[in-house]
């Protein structure tokens, strides 16, 4: 029987299908070069190789994009009519079909499910890893891994990609100490491993280590910098990040036009770092010029207003930016619109509606609806999908939102809550100084600061 390199059994593989998968494998486990290819090729040797069309659908089901999904249901489709899967790889496909209906709990349950019946699917549990991600769920993307990690040992095939997940969980639960040296014992074990290169670079965001996050970025560029590293862009937009905090907008800029955007990504991904740097730039009063234009037309195959409600807010931030009114009424209307049948209808209707009208009304400089829209989104706003991170820029437009509109109270208080985390940030010192020097205001300001707090 033909096994995986952790001894589980590949149903309908060949040796060489098997060889060309586990190429597949690797190249997913950290994010570089082209595990698509590699799965094609198993699949040509062995047509009926189920894990080699399974860990296809995987990868095409999260890249959240309506043309991949497509693609993800036909493959999957194809294995439940013609092939014989084991209990390992019906579990598989099971999590897949949830992921396609839109419900990512049920699916990250699935897969807790099957962690714990086969804590060595190391496919499994990075999957697993990804849709904790993409439902915003700090506890499982640390705790799906603490529950298999004791089984492991140092020896074993993938044991540092194991770490790598593992770090980025402690960073997202707030354990920076424990996340950076783990991440750092992954990194030893592969120094390409871009996840785990990606925790480090959160925990110093997190920390408010601009400096440090700018060395770590620049002595480790060639690990992350690559043609064939998928996670290019995304590294880049954390140094483009630490530049953002220490006022420095043109190493920005320079970042946005080199490694974000030169070769005008389509990965969705991409766009969402792409989108919420120019909102961070347009923030900080920061000019961006027709950037916005380009990328709105890149979101153009992707917000549908269906799939993945966390995208097309980030589509509306461009679309904002590139003043294509309809555009941005179009995703306002499907979250307005969305209706409580799945699990990604229920997000875009709790919670991007709140961020999609808050964030358009701070565009258009009503900044009391959007102060009263964000910050009854923020609570909630970690099931919706994102890091700590990534969803930062939500209590960075509210602050700025209540700055802009003379709300002192509540500017006030939140620049206080960004320097009870981050003390020595720039912009947050930034934010309190100028929440003290807005007048005080008259008694019509203070109702409305207590109905804002009250919504």
């Amino acid at each position: 029987m033909i096994t995986d390199i952790q001894g589980h059994a590949l149903s309908g593989a060949s040796q060489g299908a098997a060889t060309a998968y586990e190429q597949a494998v690797a190249a997913f486990q950290i994010y570089r070069g082209d595990p698509m290819t590699r799965l094609d090729e198993a699949i040509a040797a062995a047509p009926a190789f189920a894990m080699a069309h399974l860990l296809k659908a995987h990868l095409l089901a999260l890249a959240t994009e309506p043309g991949a999904v497509a693609m993800a249901r036909e493959v999957l489709g194809a294995v439940r009519q013609g092939m014989a899967l084991d209990e390992r790889e019906a579990s598989h496909a099971a999590a897949i079909e949830l992921v396609l209906q839109g419900e990512w709990t049920q699916a990250a349950l699935a897969l807790d499910r099957h962690g714990m019946q086969h804590p060595f699917d190391v496919v499994a549990l990075q999957a697993g890893h990804l849709i904790d991600f993409y439902r915003g769920n700090a506890r499982n993307l640390r705790d799906r891994i603490a529950r298999v990690l004791p089984h492991w040992s140092s020896d074993m095939p993938a044991h540092s990609i194991v770490l790598g997940m593992h770090a980025f969980g402690l960073e997202e639960c707030g354990d920076y100490a424990r996340a950076e040296a783990v991440a750092r014992e992954a990194l030893a074990g592969q120094p390409l491993d871009s996840w785990a290169h990606h925790a480090v670079a959160h925990v110093m965001e997190m920390q408010g280590r601009a400096q440090d996050g700018i060395g770590w970025m620049r002595a480790r560029e060639p690990q992350w910098s690559g043609e064939d590293n998928f996670f290019k862009v995304h590294n880049a937009w954390h140094g483009a990040l630490c530049h953002l905090e220490l006022g420095q907008a043109a190493e920005v800029l320079a970042l946005y036009d080199g490694l974000i955007r030169a070769g005008r990504s389509a990965v969705v991904l991409d766009m969402v770092d792409a989108s919420a740097l120019l909102w961070r730039l347009h923030l900080s009063g920061v000019d961006v010029g027709d950037r916005w234009v380009e990328l709105a037309q890149a979101w153009d195959a992707h917000a549908d207003g269906v799939l993945y409600p966390f995208n097309d807010w980030h589509a509306v931030m461009a679309y904002l930016g590139a003043d294509r009114p309809r555009d941005v009424q179009r995703l306002r209307d499907a979250m307005r619109g969305a209706g409580g049948a799945t699990e990604v209808a229920r997000w875009a209707a709790d919670t991007g509606a709140d961020l999609i009208e808050g964030f358009v009304a701070h565009w258009q400089g009503d900044h009391d609806t959007a102060v009263q829209r964000l910050y009854r989104a923020r609570p909630i706003a970690n099931r919706f999908g994102g890091s700590h991170a990534q969803r930062d820029i939500i209590d960075w437009t509210l602050t700025e939102s209540a700055l802009r509109g003379g709300q002192r109270g509540m500017a006030e208080a939140l620049a206080h809550e960004r320097l009870a985390l981050r003390p020595h940030s720039p912009v947050n010192l930034g934010f309190l100084r100028r929440a003290r020097g807005l007048a005080a205001g008259g008694a019509g300001r203070q109702r409305r600061e207590r109905v804002v707090a009250a919504a």
